[in-house]
């Protein structure tokens, strides 16, 4: 096996490139704009950053379209895609933000964040930090409620493309 080696300074897309091979799992980040309505966006950045208390973090770009309402919103919710939820990667990671909801089952918790239906885990959050990280902001959360389900595979991503566990 041989390593493809880039000298540095190396570019944005070789970057990138060796971040892809960091296979993730995907999630559909959901808030709410000031006036109720529904945002949400496709990310593979998330991750658990603390157990007491229960903090997640995810990473959300700057030139994102729904950048202000999360920043702005007080709680947010992970939904953490199952394998056959690519449909909803996909919708949230390319449509504009008032046709990404046409036909999405919804719950709402306390926070009346939307909950999507069907994900192998679902977190409902308050957020509680705002980092700076270059073209990125981390915003971190602490669960309030949290829902999983005991069976189902996750929706994998990696080098560029949809990838599946195994069997």
């Amino acid at each position: 096996m041989t390593a493809t080696t880039v000298a540095s300074p190396f570019d944005a897309r070789s970057f990138r490139s060796a971040l892809g091979c960091f296979a993730t799992g995907i999630a559909v980040v959901t808030t709410l704009e000031p006036d109720g309505q529904p945002v949400g966006v496709t990310v593979n950045s998330f991750s658990s950053v603390s157990l007491d208390p229960p903090l997640v973090q995810f990473c959300l770009g700057r030139a994102a379209q729904s950048f202000a309402a999360f920043t702005a919103a007080p709680s947010f919710a992970v939904n953490i895609l199952a394998d056959d939820q690519e449909d909803l990667s996909v919708r949230f990671s390319r449509r504009e933000q008032q046709e990404r909801w046409g036909g999405v089952a919804v719950e709402r918790w306390d926070s009346g964040v939307p909950i999507l239906a069907g994900c192998l885990a679902s977190l409902e959050c308050d957020r509680e930090h705002l980092f700076d990280a270059g073209d990125h902001v981390i915003v971190v959360g602490r669960v309030r409620r949290l829902a999983s389900r005991p069976d189902g595979r996750p929706l994998l991503y990696f080098r560029g493309g949809y990838a599946a566990l195994a069997e």
